[in-house]
């Protein structure tokens, strides 16, 4: 999976909750407006910031210049700021952004093993005074991948990304202060470090409905995508100390070494691959980590673990008769692709799955047991009408973003959708090229169910 760009977008579960009653609900109202000219040729993943009336949109346009954009809630004229950055064609090189608490906004993307490339306002929320800014710490800035910004515990903004290149990386958290508007080191060393030999692919950390920060990775031990192993989780109250699942610490930095965390002992060219290992909850805000990998026959399948009786245990959720077979470096275009486990009326839980044989829904999955229950195939992640591509270009797909931030209505959420080909191991597509296409910024306005 590309970051930045959404695979499964459930607000509320905005489109496709099981009630009690076991309806859906009824379809969103949905408005929207243009944005601006986007490269269709290659996807990549943007950024859209709602904070209090405004809200902020980072891409890159159709020359690929990295771009912002800004518009007051209540209007559909747009202010456009070009940044002195431009992508080629690695769909890794998403871009992030980030409002501190004294409303600068921060910038960063279009990194892959690449130095940083990171912008500030000077004035609060004006995309006009962004500049450019060479160093956070100065340390470990040269080969950056994976730019992230979050909340800390006590509402500080915290960076983190890796550094070093796929199968020798370490994960580095920053914190900013908003007084003397400088970074320094949140951990004295690497959250995650592969010892120059391997590095972990992360979900999250995030914030769960328990007020403790989880993550979830994987071990990967070279560049080639097959080499993904150990599906492995921790947690911390304050992205500091960490611990396992049953509140043992964790020191850091955590490596290979480190089996407590271990969730599955999926071997190398197991069928694990970075990118689909996520972290759920079930209605008691239990943990459960979702990710697929080879059974017994070699075949492709989806499994849910929780911790049962003192230990992580994995449980079977499908049985495709079909093999994901992934391998080689760059980009990858997903066959499958898993969200995450929530809970889904009483007693059950559902997993958002998308298969390139399969289709596409929710697995039904009984809450005690986490045994499979069937398929939900009404599960729609946005309206069905804007989920196909407009395009007559051959191999366009729709991608979508969530809103990083948040309108102040909880029945209204925001998206950006947009029209690209697929990617192509982030490099120039052969051939004949689809013309430009347009972003478009979507507001869905969430109905009561349908009786």
């Amino acid at each position: 999976m590309i970051p930045g760009i959404l695979a499964f977008f459930w607000p509320g579960l905005l489109f496709a909750e099981a009630k009690t009653d076991e309806s859906l609900p009824a379809a969103p109202e949905v408005e929207f407006a243009n944005i601006a000219s986007i490269n269709s040729a290659f996807p990549v993943g943007f950024c859209l910031l709602t904070h209090g009336n405004k809200q902020y949109v980072a891409y890159y346009d159709a020359g690929h210049q990295m771009t912002v954009a800004s518009r007051m809630l209540n209007s559909n004229e747009w202010q456009y700021q070009i940044l002195p950055s431009k992508v080629g064609w690695d769909s890794h090189n998403y871009i992030t952004m980030a409002i501190d608490n004294a409303g600068q906004i921060h910038l960063s993307g279009n990194m892959h093993a690449s130095p940083l490339i990171y912008f500030r306002t000077s004035k609060p929320g004006d995309i006009s005074s962004f500049e450019r800014i060479a160093t956070m710490t100065g340390e470990n800035e040269t080969s950056m991948t994976y730019p992230k910004f979050l909340r800390g515990a006590d509402g500080a903004l915290i960076f983190h990304y890796r550094s070093g290149g796929s199968g020798h990386g370490n994960e580095i958290y920053n914190i900013y202060d908003t007084g003397t508007k400088t970074w320094k080191r949140l951990l004295a060393q690497p959250l995650t470090d592969g010892k120059g030999k391997r590095n972990a692919y992360a979900a999250g950390p995030f914030r769960g409905p328990d007020g403790l920060f989880h993550m979830a990775w994987v071990w990967r031990e070279s560049a080639d995508c097959s080499s993904n192993h150990a599906p492995s989780y921790a947690r911390s109250r304050d992205l500091i100390q960490w611990e396992t699942i049953d509140g043992k610490p964790v020191p850091l930095p955590i490596t290979i070494e480190s089996k407590e965390t271990l969730i599955d002992p999926v071997p190398v060219n197991g069928g694990l691959i970075n990118g689909n290992l996520s972290i759920g909850f079930d209605s008691r805000n239990q943990v459960v980590a979702a990710y697929h990998k080879f059974d017994s026959n070699g075949k492709t399948q989806a499994y849910a673990a929780r911790f049962e009786n003192g230990k992580w245990t994995p449980h079977l959720l499908t049985r495709w008769d079909y093999r994901w077979e992934f391998q080689k470096t760059g980009t990858v275009s997903f066959e499958l692709i898993l969200g995450s486990i929530r809970p889904y009326g009483p007693g059950k839980l559902a997993l958002p799955y998308e298969h390139r044989q399969y289709g596409k829904g929710l697995l039904v999955i009984d809450e005690k047991t986490l045994e499979p229950l069937g398929t939900d195939t009404r599960f729609t992640e946005y309206p069905a009408e804007l989920s196909r591509p407009e395009s007559s270009f051959p191999g366009m797909k729709v991608n979508w973003a969530a809103d990083e931030g948040s309108s102040d209505n909880p029945d209204i959420h925001y998206a950006l959708r947009w029209e690209t080909l697929t990617s192509n191991r982030d490099k120039k597509p052969d051939g004949p090229l689809p013309e430009p296409g347009m972003l478009k910024i979507y507001k869905l306005k969430s109905q009561p169910p349908n009786p």
